[in-house]
């Protein structure tokens, strides 16, 4: 039975449950089934090392902490230069499985030297694999998007996005509690073998993916999709920043990271001014976690498709800078416990549920060259200079002797550019979809477009 006449079959009890939830066509059903194992298998895999990631980022000395996120940034800029390369030469069902058979290798060199290494040398084989993972977490999900805007049409992407990403909130949930609950009883080796054969899992789905793709054929460039794209090795720094459309696609992700970051340093302080104990400081944050997690995925699986489709992309890119917006205000009205976690839970769940599934529509017309390299170097570097960004203009502030008050305040305008950015960016995006072609990176006036 060949791929094109299997979707049919996909009408049954799936395809029947599914439309319940989501507007979802038969030959789309065994898709979305891949793509929900796929991002389940990689989110599994970051949140099994992530705790201990952040254990060996304490050991190392918390002061040693803004140097390590420096790094994160350094190696961001280094990775996106090969994995350019291997895009310019290979088809997708092949440079994306080198990418994560690349990242499952290093897990394991990880693995190996933990287990054989001293008290002493640990410390620096964790500076390092905080650094690794830290990169690690934003690429493998990057690649894990490129391929899904690929796949699926604009109009594909409202329906679906908002479900699929309910994959990688369960893939969080499994991931966070297996380490959890075997950390004390197994070493670090075993959980980061757990964690390099869930890319294994993503590996396998990336192929019947590629098989399934011709099934999904909606673009008009469907019939290159297993060609290698070509082009430019820095097509993917230059496109960021020479067109319009991209740009401001760089600098919506700039700012979410910049406020993320205000937002980060706010809570910090918060916390650790309402708690002494860090076993209650602990448990907050778990608290914070879990309400996240149910929120996020009670929106993803029943309404993200729903807002997206009635409210449009402009309007429901700006959801999150508004929500941000009205939390600052209630913060420099009133920085307390309260209002922090009520304003993290809202915001976060807004990102991981409405915010993250929208922005990535953004990428669903543009060209393909772009939807992997510059696609690649905005969720990595631009992200990641936003961060840094963000936590030195704390740092200035507070020299300045702002308190938690005035910092909310001075986040606000930057809230503001946010919001102004997401509804001309959503706007072109609709206008982008309705002509069906692809904006072309072009040369523009810095500061333009």
């Amino acid at each position: 039975m060949t791929v094109d006449s299997r979707p049919a079959a996909a009408g049954g009890l799936a395809y029947r449950l599914l439309r319940r939830i989501i507007a979802v066509e038969p030959e789309e059903t065994r898709v979305l089934f891949w793509c929900w194992l796929y991002i389940f298998a990689v989110l599994s895999s970051y949140y099994i090392m992530r705790p201990i990631r952040d254990a060996m980022g304490i050991a190392g000395g918390v002061q040693n902490l803004q140097w390590l996120f420096t790094g994160t940034l350094a190696g961001m800029l280094v990775l996106n230069l090969p994995f350019a390369w291997l895009v310019k030469r290979l088809p997708r069902g092949r440079f994306i499985p080198l990418t994560y058979r690349f990242f499952a290798v290093n897990i394991l060199v990880f693995a190996a030297l933990l287990h054989v290494a001293s008290a002493a040398q640990t410390i620096w084989i964790g500076r390092v694999f905080f650094i690794w993972v830290s990169v690690y977490n934003l690429f493998v999900v990057s690649i894990f998007w490129q391929l899904n805007v690929d796949l699926f049409s604009a109009e594909q992407g409202k329906r679906l996005f908002g479900f699929i990403a309910a994959g990688a909130t369960l893939g969080a949930i499994v991931g966070s509690g297996l380490t959890a609950s075997l950390a004390r009883l197994v070493p670090p080796m075993v959980l980061l073998i757990g964690a390099a054969v869930m890319l294994e899992v993503a590996v396998f789905s990336v192929a019947r993916l590629t098989r399934l793709s011709p099934s999904l054929s909606h673009r008009p460039d469907a019939g290159n999709a297993e060609r290698p794209i070509g082009g430019s090795v820095v097509a993917g720094y230059a496109h960021a920043f020479r067109s319009p459309y991209l740009a401001n696609v760089s600098l919506f992700i700039l700012l979410f990271a910049v406020s993320s970051t205000f937002l980060y340093f706010q809570q910090a302080g918060i916390v650790a001014a309402a708690f002494k104990s860090r076993g209650a400081q602990t448990a907050f944050f778990a608290t914070l976690d879990l309400a996240v997690n149910v929120l996020t995925l009670v929106v993803q699986l029943l309404l993200t498709g729903r807002i997206v489709l009635s409210l449009g992309v402009a309007l429901t890119l700006a959801l999150l800078p508004a929500l941000t917006i009205i939390g600052f205000g209630g913060l420099a009205w009133a920085p307390r416990l309260g209002v922090v976690a009520v304003f993290q839970v809202l915001r976060r769940a807004g990102d991981y549920a409405i915010a993250r599934p929208t922005r990535e529509i953004l990428f669903t017309v543009v060209p393909r060259e772009d939807r992997y390299k510059t696609k690649s170097f905005i969720d990595t570097v631009v992200y990641r200079f936003g961060d840094q960004l963000g936590a030195w203009s704390v740092a200035l502030l507070r020299i300045f002797g702002l308190g938690a008050s005035e910092v909310a305040l001075v986040a606000i305008p930057v809230t503001v550019l946010w919001l102004v950015n997401a509804l001309w960016l959503g706007r072109r995006q609709e206008v982008l979809e309705a002509a069906a072609e692809p904006i072309p990176p072009r040369a523009a006036p810095a500061g333009r477009g």
